[in-house]
């Protein structure tokens, strides 16, 4: 079986329900390391933005971080082998649109960016009151051919930032080294016990698919 076979075997649409190591095990044996890789769909400045994003959006602290589990490496490879096309037009788009914002704000390219003005752009962002959340939520919901020149900019800018969130938390919590090191992980399952107090389940963690 092929890699994009894998890829669309494990994991299909945006509500995914499957684990996904096997997609770990591939990264890890062609990325090893997190600045050496090669994006199959991303651009650099695209790899630079993501790689700054996902580690803001999970820092490493006593557990793994994003980037100790190849989570940039991982939406690179969704993107090029599992998103529609109308999709990774959309997320190029938004990625242009947050990279001249970017350019605009510190006025330096997107590759000399480093973590702490990627942070202080994006807390712009999400530093918004609950009525125009919600209205972006909204916006996010509508079909691409009903959104208006007027919202298509914030349209596509915040696509961008929630399409990196969603595959940073799937992508995280879905990987190998999580699944063992982090979530709650038994190799031999025994009995399935379905609905126990949250205090008798071991480090009170969600269980590892």
């Amino acid at each position: 079986m092929d890699r994009r076979t894998a890829l669309k075997n494990l994991s299909i649409g945006l509500g995914y329900t499957v684990a996904s190591p096997t997609i770990f095990n591939m990264l890890s044996s062609c990325t090893a390391e997190a600045s050496g890789w090669t994006p199959l769909f991303l651009s650099v400045d695209e790899k630079h933005m993501v790689t700054h994003l996902t580690d803001i959006i999970l820092p490493k602290t006593n557990t793994p971080g994003a980037l100790d589990v190849n989570v940039p490496q991982f939406l690179d490879l969704m993107y090029a082998d599992i998103e529609k096309k109308q999709n990774q037009d959309i997320f190029k788009k938004g990625a242009l649109i947050f990279g001249e914002a970017f350019k605009t704000k510190f006025d330096i390219e997107v590759v000399e960016g480093n973590k702490a003005q990627y942070e202080t752009l994006l807390g712009s962002y999400f530093k918004i009151s609950e009525t125009t959340e919600q209205a972006l939520l909204k916006l996010q919901r509508q079909p691409l051919e009903s959104i208006s020149k007027t919202d298509m900019g914030n349209y596509l800018l915040y696509n961008f930032l929630l399409s990196v969130r969603r595959y940073t938390l799937f992508g995280y919590y879905t990987s190998e080294k999580v699944g063992e090191t982090i979530l709650n992980y038994d190799p031999i399952p025994g009995e399935q016990k379905g609905c126990i107090p949250l205090e008798d389940v071991p480090n009170s963690n969600a269980w590892s698919l």
